[in-house]
């Protein structure tokens, strides 16, 4: 890698990206990332991507899991389906609506559990990687 991540003190980087990020990588869909791109300074903005290759040489791909705390698991369809079942209340529009807020209460809570900082990877196996601060627009 080209870039010198040690030169990033913070990230900044919308919520909405940060979640959508994390809910595309959990729904098994495109591998999605938050990509820095060089020059490198000490406050960077982090943006979402759909990493179709590798990291170029004056790239970041940063895992979206890397910026959320203990996540939750996403909510499944079958699992709606079976709680609106157990409640005898079971019909097609009502398990959309019903699958509908469970995904926005998650993203809630995911929103709510993104981290203040997270650690970027290594650059080479001498580097551990460093910590930056992570400020969260929107």
């Amino acid at each position: 890698m080209s870039v010198e991540p040690r030169r990033i003190r913070s990230l900044a980087v919308t919520r909405e990206d940060a979640v959508a990020a994390y809910e595309a990588r959990e729904r098994g869909r495109k591998p999605t990332v938050l990509r820095v791109v060089a020059p490198l300074s000490g406050r960077m903005r982090a943006r979402l991507h759909v990493a179709t290759e590798a990291p170029g040489p004056n790239e970041l791909h940063l895992h979206p899991a890397t910026f959320v705390a203990d996540p939750p698991p996403f909510p499944e369809v079958d699992e709606t389906e079976d709680e609106l079942r157990e409640c005898g209340e079971y019909d097609l529009d009502r398990h959309r609506a019903a699958h509908e807020r469970a995904v926005a209460e998650w993203r809630e809570t995911v929103s709510a559990q993104l981290r203040e900082r997270i650690t970027l990877p290594p650059t080479d196996d001498a580097d551990e990687g460093h910590e930056v601060t992570v400020s969260y627009l929107g």
